[in-house]
């Protein structure tokens, strides 16, 4: 079988979306827990949620989005949050399953419950409902965890990634939940993407250079 590398924060709504969608391609679905941050950060560009006129029309797209998936989708306690205790809990050692039970009950609390999960309380108690040992939240903030993090989203950030969700198989990337239909027929069908439309594109001088405002 196939495997899809999914790349994923928390913090994310769309990823969220994409989640509930991603295990029904007939794919083996591998999850990548990174700081949507740190791919900000690497591309010098805001989060959705950090532009005004942006946050208010993504809240309309998400619900149609959600609405269109037959999935719950409520309004976290705040937004942005802090993602990193769960990401980090994310990525201790667990079995496949395990993860995947893991990442959806702190996909619902954050986007189906609206419960939020930057309680330390709250993700160690989603973790133990999981299986997960008592004292997870806690080793989830040993060094050689938050190293883990760290690395993934290095990893993210040397492939190109400058969003989530990112979903990548075989050698090509898709972006978001508007790509889950290019996705699909990829998968189905291959790439409808000549090899030497991508060479004139990239070979493409710029004729102008926008002047950017600071902030």
């Amino acid at each position: 079988m196939r495997t899809l590398r999914f790349y994923f924060d928390y913090l994310s709504p769309y990823a969220y979306l994409a989640w509930t969608q991603v295990r029904t391609l007939g794919v083996e679905v591998e999850p990548h827990p990174i700081l949507f941050a740190a791919l900000l950060d690497a591309n010098g560009t805001r989060g959705p949620a950090e532009v005004p006129a942006r946050r208010r029309y993504i809240i309309r797209d998400l619900a149609r989005i959600a609405h269109r998936f037959g999935v719950p989708l409520v309004a976290p306690p705040a937004h942005p949050f802090n993602p990193l205790l769960a990401l980090r809990v994310t990525a201790l050692d667990m079995p496949p399953a395990q993860r995947r039970a893991l990442i959806d009950a702190l996909y619902r609390a954050t986007w189906a419950t609206g419960e939020g999960i930057t309680d330390p309380a709250v993700v160690q108690r989603i973790a133990s409902e999981v299986g997960l040992p008592a004292d997870a939240a806690a080793h989830a903030q040993r060094d050689d965890i938050k190293a883990r993090i760290r690395a993934s989203s290095d990893d993210a950030i040397a492939r190109g990634m400058f969003g989530v969700p990112t979903m990548l198989v075989d050698d090509q990337m898709f972006w978001g939940c508007d790509s889950l239909p290019h996705l699909a027929h990829y998968l189905a069908h291959g790439d409808v993407v000549p090899a030497e439309m991508i060479e004139t594109w990239e070979r493409l001088p710029a004729a102008a250079v926008r002047t950017r405002a600071n902030g």
